[in-house]
């Protein structure tokens, strides 16, 4: 079965309507020799004339009429198919999906999202919950177009955009023990049971390292999957933590938790924008990236919090 050329159905189309192989070439952007081969090469394919030409004007035959009554429906659909792509080039209107975990959904994205949609108010924007593992994981199956995460292994065809480093300090309630001592050993932490969101997660793996390289022991430890549900649970004794200080702002007044300096180095956990391989981004992604950044670097300190918040 030999199928109808769409380009040259197109060219039909827009000479029938316009009866002028001159508009009907500005309607296409093409030459006028290119619409009168299309139109000459589709009469070949059907046996048949489509135009009684007439100067400079065309009109319809009986199977150029024929032809014309049947096109509608295909043309009505690829017409449809064409706007809808060419909306993607107007400004704002195209799509952005970003994968990014509960906890920067709540600290992070809110005010970087304001701003986004200020300057892209028809853009389609979905946010897609999940940690650093599950935002990489829906990057690679093409889910989301940017993931907001810790660094992804070297084995993931992934690009990973540093933008911010956390200062993780260990934080307890004010009246435990440990916020009373100056120089922090490992013998006190033997018996203190350490909360994480998550033991698969990069800061578990950060501490873990940093106790090794302490020549520590990381005693035992508890998931909870919820950081508000960790503060609280330091703040009534039932465990200690690593935090950064940017989600202790709302205890910095209310002294209910204590931040303390572990050992000789720093605690840092880099977060940034992870993107496919190799990928090109698009204006909307990299305003979108541009506005993290600057986020992350309005985000409080441990200079930034009350003194209350650090121990004496």
């Amino acid at each position: 079965m030999n199928y109808l050329d769409l380009k040259q159905l197109e060219a039909f189309q827009a000479l029938a309507e316009s009866k002028s192989f001159t508009q009907a070439a500005k309607r296409l952007h093409l030459t006028q020799s290119a619409i009168s081969h299309s139109i000459r090469s589709l009469e070949s394919h059907l046996d048949c004339k489509l135009f009684h030409r007439m100067g400079k004007k065309t009109h319809l035959t009986h199977s150029g009429e024929v032809l014309l009554a049947n096109l509608p429906p295909v043309f009505q659909s690829l017409s449809q198919a064409r706007k809808a792509v060419e909306e993607l080039a107007n400004w704002g209107c195209g799509r952005i999906r970003i994968g990014a975990s509960a906890t920067v959904c709540q600290y992070i994205l809110p005010g970087v999202l304001r701003e986004f949609k200020e300057c892209f108010p028809e853009a389609d924007l979905a946010i897609h919950p999940g940690d650093t593992p599950d935002s990489l994981e829906a990057l690679l199956e093409n889910r989301v177009d940017l993931a907001l995460t810790m660094p992804p292994s070297e084995k993931l065809a992934i690009d990973f955009r540093p933008i911010y480093s956390d200062d993780l300090r260990l934080v307890v309630a004010p009246n435990h023990p440990l916020a009373r001592k100056n120089k922090i050993q490992n013998r006190d932490l033997r018996d203190e049971t350490f909360i994480f969101y998550q033991k698969r997660s990069h800061t578990f793996d950060l501490v873990r390292d940093h106790f090794h390289q302490e020549g520590w022991e990381l005693g035992k430890t508890m998931e909870l999957g919820n950081m508000q549900a960790i503060k609280d649970f330091v703040r009534i004794g039932l465990g200690i933590s690593f935090l950064p200080p940017w989600m202790l702002k709302p205890e910095s007044h209310t002294a209910s938790l204590v931040a303390l300096s572990l050992g000789s180095r720093k605690v840092l956990r880099p977060w940034g924008i992870s993107t496919l391989r190799g990928k090109k981004l698009t204006l909307m992604e990299d305003t979108f990236c541009g506005l993290c950044q600057s986020q992350y670097k309005d985000l409080p300190d441990w200079d930034d919090l009350s003194p209350s918040i650090m121990a004496s």
